[in-house]
């Protein structure tokens, strides 16, 4: 049996609903590859990834951006 490739660029969260598209079953074998593009802010994976592991969801680190941002911002006057 011959192994078809392709190669396909599509985002991350986009991958189940193209292999639904072309037919591929859920319990059918697949080989994933893959290339992060190159981040703009290195180490802002990472980070992030702890940050979640300490228990913080996305509207926490919001608040916490902000509040760091008032706080280092020159006051209007």
């Amino acid at each position: 049996m011959a192994i078809a490739r392709e190669v396909i660029q599509i985002a991350a969260g986009d991958v189940t609903a193209e292999l639904k598209r072309r037919g591929i079953a859920s319990d059918e074998p697949v080989t994933l590859t893959v290339e992060r593009e190159r981040e703009i802010i290195p180490g802002r994976r990472e980070s992030r990834a702890r940050v979640v592991a300490a228990g913080l969801t996305d509207d926490d680190i919001d608040r916490l951006i902000k509040q760091a941002q008032s706080e280092v911002a020159l006051p209007l006057e």
